[in-house]
């Protein structure tokens, strides 16, 4: 439920591990990543695909409006999100699926009609605490970093991406891809993690 949560509970579970580790974060897993991997001496290296990079004190919410162009930005969040209630949550807060009229070109511009429809009816929301919890230290002080930067991202702003990259000093590759490159370029990604692999071990 939020940032606080998922980067303890990623903590944990990294805790779990031995042995070097390469942590790889996809936009709000990247701000997940970040807080998670903050004094863990395994985490050897952080990647981030079209991914937030928070500075302390930072939030998604914040991030995501901080330069134009973010197809998730709106006066009335439910006229992109569908916001649906669930079980525990604290006040105010709600999951938010992103609409299908709006999911093609926000998410997965340029990938087939087939996928796009693949990828709305699967998506898992994003309860709407998580755009405002504010982020810790973050692990990109100390630990190396590599971003991919996907020059056609809608839902994060490429000129917010190349901002956060070239401020945590990360290893920069850009690719012409959608807020899924991982998806539309998986060859460009997987060797941005590669790259981060032998580079640290």
């Amino acid at each position: 439920m939020g940032l606080k949560f998922d980067d303890a509970y990623l903590a944990d579970f990294l805790h779990s591990i031995s042995g070097p580790i390469v942590l790889v974060g996809h936009s709000y897993g990247g701000a997940v990543i970040t807080n998670a991997a903050t004094g863990d001496k395994q985490v050897k290296a952080l990647v981030y695909v079209d991914a937030f990079m928070p500075a302390k004190g930072e939030s998604v919410g914040q991030l995501v409006a901080a330069k134009p162009g973010s197809c998730v930005v709106a006066k009335d969040p439910a006229t992109i999100f569908n916001l649906v209630p669930y079980p525990g949550a604290p006040k105010g807060a709600v999951d938010a699926y992103l609409k299908q009229s709006y999911f093609p070109d926000c998410i997965a511009t340029g990938l087939p009609a087939a996928e796009q429809q693949q990828l709305e009816v699967t998506q898992l929301p994003l309860t709407t605490l998580a755009l405002t919890q504010t982020s810790g230290v973050p692990a990109w002080k100390t630990i190396p970093s590599w971003a991919v930067v996907g020059t056609e991202d809608h839902t994060i702003p490429p000129a917010e991406l190349m901002f956060m990259a070239k401020r945590a000093h990360a290893h920069i590759t850009t690719v012409a891809a959608p807020h899924v490159s991982m998806i539309s370029d998986p060859g460009v990604v997987t060797s941005v993690i590669l790259q981060a692999v032998h580079a640290t071990s």
